[in-house]
């Protein structure tokens, strides 16, 4: 079937987002409530594949189109390509998710030289050679390819001729001679003539509309946000309206509410005499709603009625565009608003309040990403920094890095690792590559609702927009304010809060917790499920991780507290210790550092469950590396004290005899253990002592002891007998008695597969699931990251990198490791302290498979949380195969 539609057919069909494309639903959706929205014809995202698959369009739908542009013809009373009484449409992309900016639309399509001097003798040359020069321009790059460019080149030199710098200000004549050269572009460029055929001229952009599916920016922003490529777009087909018509015409966006604070109030710009993308585009700065107000009245009241409308039908800030026409007002899109994390909890929270929405909505409403965004950094103003200029604030949040031009630029500095500030004239959808590479945004012109603006939002990157004061050179490699000048490399600070732009690099804080992020997470605690802990190391770690919700330690890494100078040096010698004598002389000089470590971090919990892991990290990783020791060698054997030669030579040697051909599979964890049990007894004594000793200070102790890399039950058998053992004879020195469990990481394959001999020695299971993850896939984490996951991406191999979000496969074990070993033993508690922990999409997955708790960094606790709450919500399933 051809699926093409008046908007008034499909409203009557109820179709969603999917069919229609988010622009043509919301023109739908619209239509069906009573609004003003001009007449239009929706083609579906059903025919935008069948395209793909024929390769061109084929005549059953060509026929349906034909038909449904002569109902329409009907609707309007104005007849296609009929110079005494033109139809003009508009022919406009429309994803199921949005993708603002990223595809292609024509406006004024119909026109053609006969059309266009027809409408100049009724409504004068200014008006008709503008709507022609405009759809030249947008026909001339979307359909033929010509590079959009060439024709911004001739508008610009016809301004500069006439000492003029907006488009609005060019006269009729101006115009004409516009169009005269635009056609000599195109026949240069394409060896033909502009197509005058308005029903040729429909089907070839209806054509390349389909096309800008694939288009670089689409596919590009699509590969950011995880996107499918399998969507495909609508077509939507819209009779003309002018914003350009005259002086009581324009064009503007709405937002329904503030889309950076999240403020209830009417948030919009608006350009008299405009068209369609000029405000999206930020070539021109529009100008702030009120001054609507102030000129057209009646216009603003029907603005803010419609706004009022849209927010309380859909239930969600809406992102409007609308177009008025000799005073008359219709809308041309609505949408879900793109907003700022900020704004995102704020609308979320306000929202539940006024009973627009329930507290499951509100909870969706916040992606856990946008929420980790809101602990950014903010410039400290207790410094008084001094910027050199202000912008409008179009994103907030503030970051420093080198000032960068281009999106190559960007690019290579993002893989170096150097964060860059991107500094443009105004961006455009063929940046999205810079912006998502760059730190932040500053643009000199557009506005609050330009593509810069919105796109950045969006990803929650820190931009300001239209900054007059900065000029850019002409070579693109400078720009300046004043007096002062900054190259290309330079650092500045911007601060997308109040658009401040600072040169160098200016002290930032952490930001305060707002409370409405408090309430949403204390919703989202409400609503979970899963407990939610943190890997934390150290003190400090811990306390932020509290701070910011942890409910205990999922993993506290003891092999991370040996890093300073003076316990390296210890653990070093105890690693060359030549006996076991020895070996203990130095593990009883670290014991006290260990106590010291853990009781800081039970004393700091107060009862909440803390797990601290064994010793885990191969002992090589403690000692110089192979490639530094061998040069000291070679340059003291030539030259140097004999008694330092000896001392170096021993080291190699003991490094050399450590070294292993594949260290994550090689002697450490509970293998390290079992050979030298001194060091599992040194670290359970500390613990235990540790513990005992907050306990008789009336402080309630949780304490869980993990041992690592067990694949065999046997392994953690015997493990459980060392703690066991020192468990007792510290019991017996400490005269008291205290209850503690035992547990393993589950990280490699094999222990997925033998949950319930395991489960007879663990009191609790925690998966492991970054070495699970390499063990599933016998890739290496950091070579696969650095060599060829990128290819696997890019190349569709894989859909989603596996150390980021749990794999199908990788599901699957721990499904059946968690069934297996809870089988076995009722009371196992098991656990994820992977990084997988902190993933939201991760964090659905364990939801659905029974997993107790997720332990993640300290700063990913709030995004657990609320991931977590969604997860319980929406009742996700599990991705196993």
């Amino acid at each position: 079937m051809d699926e093409v539609y008046l908007f008034d057919e499909a409203a009557k069909l109820h179709m969603g987002k999917a069919e229609l494309g988010g622009k043509g639903y919301g023109l739908v959706e619209m239509t069906r409530i009573g609004l003003p929205v001009p007449e239009g014809i929706i083609i579906t995202t059903k025919m935008c594949n069948k395209f793909f698959s024929e390769k061109k369009l084929w005549q059953s739908i060509i026929q349906k189109i034909k038909a449904k542009m002569k109902a329409l013809e009907s609707k309007t009373g104005k007849e296609f390509g009929n110079p005494k009484n033109p139809l003009l449409v508009s022919v406009r992309s429309g994803a199921p998710l949005s993708m603002p900016g990223m595809m292609d639309t024509v406006l004024n399509l119909g026109i053609n030289d006969t059309i266009a001097e027809a409408i100049a003798s009724r409504l004068g040359s200014k008006f008709a050679f503008d709507t022609y020069r405009r759809f030249i321009q947008l026909f001339g790059s979307i359909v033929l390819k010509i590079d959009k460019e060439k024709f911004e080149a001739i508008l610009e030199k016809s301004k500069a001729s006439k000492g003029i710098k907006n488009d609005s200000d060019l006269s009729g004549d101006d115009l004409r001679h516009i169009v005269s050269e635009y056609k000599m572009l195109v026949r240069r460029e394409t060896g033909k003539e502009l197509e005058q055929d308005p029903e040729k001229q429909l089907f070839m952009a209806i054509q390349a509309v389909f096309e800008s599916w694939w288009n670089k920016r689409a596919s590009e922003y699509r590969r950011i946000y995880n996107i499918p490529d399998s969507l495909g777009t609508a077509v939507s087909i819209v009779r003309m309206v002018y914003g350009n018509y005259n002086a009581n015409s324009g064009t503007g966006v709405a937002f329904t509410r503030d889309p950076s604070t999240g403020e209830r109030t009417l948030y919009a710009e608006v350009l008299l005499n405009a068209q369609g993308e000029d405000v999206v585009a930020g070539i021109r700065t529009p100008m702030h709603i009120d001054r609507l107000k102030q000129l057209m009245p009646k216009v603003y009241s029907e603005l803010e009625r419609s706004a009022k409308i849209l927010e309380k039908y859909f239930k969600d800030m809406q992102d409007i565009e609308f177009t008025i026409e000799d005073g008359k007002f219709y809308l041309l899109q609505t949408r879900n608003g793109k907003r700022t994390p900020a704004a995102a909890v704020k609308i979320a929270i306000s929202m539940l309040h006024e009973r627009l929405i329930t507290e499951q909505e509100a909870l969706l409403r916040v992606e856990p990403e946008q929420l980790e965004k809101l602990f950014y950094k903010q410039v400290d103003q207790s410094k008084k920094p001094n910027p050199i200029a202000k912008g409008l604030p179009a994103s907030p949040g503030a970051a420093s890095g080198r000032v960068t031009f281009s999106i190559e630029g960007a690019v290579e500095a993002k893989a170096k690792g150097i964060p860059v500030i991107m500094v443009r004239p105004e961006t455009t959808p063929e940046d999205i590559t810079g912006i998502a590479a760059s730190t932040g945004v500053l643009t000199s012109r557009g506005g609050m609702t330009s593509h810069a603006a919105v796109v950045t939002r969006g990803m929650g990157k820190p931009c300001i927009v239209g900054a007059e004061a900065v000029k850019i050179s002409p070579d693109g490699k400078s720009f300046s304010v004043g007096s002062i000048k900054v190259n290309e490399g330079d650092i500045i600070t911007i601060d997308g809060g109040d658009g401040s732009i600072y040169v160098g690099e200016v002290p930032l804080v952490d930001p305060k917790q707002t409370p409405e992020i408090s309430a949403l997470l204390k919703l989202a605690d409400k609503h979970r499920k899963l407990g939610i802990r943190a890997n934390a190391d150290t003190l400090e770690m811990f306390t932020k991780a509290l701070e910011n919700g942890a409910e205990g330690i999922g993993l506290a890494r003891t092999e991370r507290m040996f890093n300073s100078p003076d316990r390296l040096e210890l653990v070093r010698k105890m690693i060359l210790a030549k006996s076991k004598d020895e070996r203990q002389l130095y593990l009883s000089k670290i014991k006290p550092m260990q106590k010291s470590d853990f009781k800081a971090l039970l004393g700091a919990a107060k009862g909440k469950p803390v797990t601290i892991r064994l010793l885990d990290a191969p002992l090589h990783e403690f000692l110089p590396k192979v490639e530094e020791l061998l040069p000291e060698v070679i340059k003291l054997r030539q030259k140097g004290p004999k008694a330092l030669l000896k001392e170096k030579e021993e080291l190699l040697a003991s490094v050399m005899q450590l070294r292993e051909a594949n260290p994550m599979m090689g002697q450490r964890g509970v293998r390290l253990a079992l050979m030298y049990p001194e060091i599992y007894e040194m670290q359970v004594s500390a613990m235990l002592e540790a513990a005992i000793d907050l306990v008789e200070q009336g402080v309630k102790v949780d304490l869980e002891i993990m041992v690592s890399q067990v694949a065999i039950a046997n392994e953690l058998m015997q493990a459980r007998q060392i703690i066991e053992n020192t468990a007792e004879n510290v019991f017996k020195s400490k005269r008291r008695r205290i209850n503690f469990k035992i547990g393993t990481m589950i990280e490699t394959p094999r222990a997925t597969l033998v949950a319930a001999d395991l489960a007879k020695y663990a009191d609790f299971f925690s998966f492991g699931t970054n070495d699970l993850t390499q063990g599933t896939f016998a890739f290496s984490r950091d070579d696969a990251e650095a060599k060829f996951m990128p290819f696997y991406m890019s190349s569709k191999v894989l859909e989603a990198d596996p150390f980021v979000t749990l794999d199908a496969a990788e599901s699957r074990l721990v499904d059946l490791c968690t069934k297996e070993g809870k089988a076995a033993k009722k009371t196992l508690k098991v656990g994820v302290c992977g990084e997988h922990g902190g993933d939201p999409k991760s964090i659905g997955i364990f939801n659905s498979l029974g997993i107790d708790y997720v332990s993640m960094s300290p700063y990913r606790v709030p995004v657990a949380r609320l991931a977590a709450a969604q997860a319980s919500v929406t009742g996700a399933k599990s991705n196993t195969i």
